[in-house]
């Protein structure tokens, strides 16, 4: 398995929105093969801004990359840069091999 999480500095009072445009966005990763789960998650809140991370969990890392090169992975990020206004800085990614899974 493989986990893929982006960090946002998301400004403050900027929240909803922010929230709003992941909810409201066509993500086409349950078209995508090896796609397991999404998360998007709201952290601690700072003087400036809120901690955000999308999460999402694939089967593999061959399938997340795979995914990156897709038409869904072009279709679901054509906004992306239209929000920039929500957060401070870029995005900051982190990939994860998953060690081990306990349930």
């Amino acid at each position: 398995m493989f986990i893929a999480m982006n960090r946002f500095r998301v400004a403050k009072g900027r929240e909803d929105a922010f929230a709003a445009v992941w909810q409201n966005r066509d993500s086409h990763l349950n078209e995508v093969p090896g796609f397991v789960e999404f998360h998007l998650l709201r952290g601690p809140a700072e003087d400036d801004h809120t901690l955000f991370a999308s999460h999402t969990i694939w089967a593999s890392h061959e399938a997340f990359r795979n995914w990156t090169k897709s038409q869904a992975f072009r279709d679901a990020h054509k906004n992306a840069g239209g929000h920039s206004d929500l957060y401070l800085e870029a995005p900051r990614f982190e990939g994860f091999e998953v060690v081990q899974t306990v349930k």
